[in-house]
């Protein structure tokens, strides 16, 4: 794989990473769980989509495609695809970091394990 198709595979794992934290700060803005029914699923669509961390998610979901498509059309999905495991990895930090979750040790030793897989997968 060269650089820049490392390039469009990371960034689409980044944006795909960002997209998951915004969507949960958009959440966190809400109140945390949301609960729909007959009777509230329009007022709480408006509420959702209102919210411009929920917003900025999406449009990062939205831009993640356009370039992980770019990236698939330059590499082997079975080279790719495993990419998106390094997303768990930039959501945990950044879930710590900015949304104040915890990383037990546990986490930390199974997020190790993914990133050494993908080095591993990345010098096949």
């Amino acid at each position: 794989m060269n650089l820049s198709t490392f390039a469009f595979i990371i960034t689409g794992v980044l944006l795909n990473a960002a997209a998951q934290l915004l969507l949960k700060a958009g959440t966190n803005g809400l109140g945390g769980a949301i609960h729909v029914n007959a009777q509230n699923w329009f007022s709480t669509g408006v509420k959702v989509f209102t919210q411009l961390p929920i917003l900025a998610g999406l449009a990062c979901y939205v831009i993640s495609l356009v370039v992980w498509i770019i990236g698939l059309s330059r590499t082997d999905v079975t080279i790719a695809y495993p990419m998106l495991s390094l997303g768990y990895v930039v959501s945990a930090a950044g879930a710590w970091m900015f949304l104040g979750e915890t990383v037990s040790l546990q986490r930390m030793i199974a997020l190790a394990i993914i990133v050494a897989g993908v080095a591993l997968l990345a010098r096949s």
